[in-house]
């Protein structure tokens, strides 16, 4: 049977253009108004090729207005279905519908309010990770919502698949794959097959993994963390999630895989899983975790790219392909076998 990453999707329409537009602006609006009454005033506050966000301003306070493209319009069911699922983890929804999702204002994110002290790397570990654990009796609500499963038995087959498929693209397409970096990849297929089994056998379940997690997707509102901006999210093993957060923090501290600093924030999170596996366990397969959640990195760009328009793809055209060339590099705690 086909997998559902046995091709790349195909190209689509763009609509950053029309983001832009004065018709756009007027649909977008009447949306709004109907959902919290007359707005008096607009301002775009995002315009990329996956998706915008407006600001809105009505008598009653200030929303945030998103339309994502057509690949990542299943982040407004999911954000209304984690505002319900967990209420006290999630940004509240307004409204969503009609491919747009509107949310309240909740100020400054927690990059700006927390600062960049390992206490606050900490919490948002932490609080992601519980977020996860709350989530995990409910996959057929995710899958209803349109959230893809990348489980990490399927991961080698999805490398094998992914790498072939941008490989074969034609020379000057900027999506395509070089062919030395393919050859790589193809003998690293090995060491993935152990990065899953290795995962796999932690036996930890799958849930939902925001897959862009950093402190400016996440608000401090009264004490309690609010997560938002969940278009890259996928199903997934929940320690993969850590890839982001320890990326950025190892290149903000120059930090390398053996420094005590990563490990107490990869910790934090950790511990919310001890009384599935014992704390040693974990930290043992989190390199290799870390390893296959860059392939929800790849997804991500895999989704996006369709919906680019020409410039749009000169620019984020190879990003898919960057991210599979990372396999080949080590994780950001930790070391794995190459």
């Amino acid at each position: 049977m086909p997998e559902w990453y046995d091709v790349l999707p195909p190209r689509d329409v763009s609509l950053s253009s029309r983001w832009t537009t004065a018709e756009f602006r007027d649909e977008l609006r009447a949306w709004c108004e109907r959902h919290v009454g007359p707005v008096t005033a607009m301002e775009q506050h995002k315009l990329r090729g996956w998706a915008t966000v407006w600001r809105v301003t009505t008598g009653s306070g200030s929303w945030f207005a998103k339309q994502n493209c057509p690949s990542q319009l299943f982040e407004q069911p999911l954000m209304a279905l984690l505002a319900r699922l967990a209420p006290d983890r999630v940004v509240p929804v307004q409204a969503e519908g009609d491919g747009f999702l509107l949310t309240p204002d909740q100020g400054p994110v927690f990059h700006d309010t927390a600062g960049d002290d390992l206490a606050s790397w900490e919490r948002l570990a932490r609080d992601a990770a519980l977020l996860q654990r709350e989530l995990v009796p409910h996959l057929d609500e995710l899958a209803a919502a349109g959230v893809t499963t990348l489980s990490p038995r399927e991961g080698p087959e999805y490398v094998a698949a992914r790498v072939e498929q941008y490989a074969q693209l034609p020379e000057g397409d900027p999506r395509r794959l070089a062919p030395d970096v393919a050859e790589r990849l193809r003998d690293h297929l090995p060491v993935v097959r152990r990065w899953a089994e290795r995962v796999a056998g932690l036996g930890l379940p799958l849930t939902l993994n925001h897959n862009d997690l950093h402190g400016n997707n996440v608000f401090d509102v009264d004490g309690r963390l609010l997560f938002f901006d969940f278009g890259d999210a996928l199903v997934t093993e929940p320690l993969g999630i850590l890839l982001i957060p320890l990326n950025i923090l190892a290149e903000r501290l120059r930090a390398d895989g053996d420094d005590d600093r990563l490990w107490r924030v990869a910790d934090a999170a950790l511990e919310v899983w001890t009384d599935l596996r014992p704390a040693a366990e974990l930290r043992a397969a989190l390199p290799a975790a870390l390893q296959l959640g860059r392939l929800g990195r790849v997804e991500s760009w895999v989704r996006c790219q369709p919906s680019l328009s020409e410039d749009e793809l000169d620019e984020w055209g190879p990003v898919a392909a960057a991210w599979l060339g990372t396999l080949v590099e080590q994780p950001p705690v930790g070391s794995v076998q190459q």
